[in-house]
């Protein structure tokens, strides 16, 4: 194969491939749902003591261990935008505390207001 044709080939398999690796995950209402549970249950967690580096340290170990399974097998988290928003979320548990179900409406007012499935 010469070097033109390798680029073709290359340039051809990204353009199928760009679909899957550059348009947002378009969450469920479900999955919305469970994620603002996970966050209000980290709430739950600190006011039960765990720290601010173990909790957020635990979920960045499950997002990088997340990573391994192809996105469609992923719950929630299958794009960098998902992490973050989850992330962002779970700082915030910590450093502007508020009561767990506070929380959890936060983070459902958020992810709902992203692009949804019907599901």
């Amino acid at each position: 194969m010469n070097k033109t044709t390798t680029a073709l080939a290359l340039g051809a398999a990204f353009a199928l491939a760009a679909p899957v690796f550059c348009e947002a995950h378009a969450v469920t209402r479900s999955e919305c749902v469970e994620a603002s549970q996970f966050i209000m249950n980290g709430a739950l967690s600190r006011d039960n003591g765990m720290s601010r580096d173990a909790y957020i340290g635990q979920l960045m170990g499950d997002l990088e261990t997340i990573k391994a399974f192809p996105a469609q097998l992923r719950w929630f988290v299958q794009d960098d935008d998902d992490a973050a928003l989850l992330l962002s979320a779970a700082k915030e548990v910590y450093d502007a505390p508020a009561p767990p179900e506070h929380h959890r409406q936060e983070f459902l007012s958020r992810c709902l207001g992203r692009p949804t499935t019907n599901s």
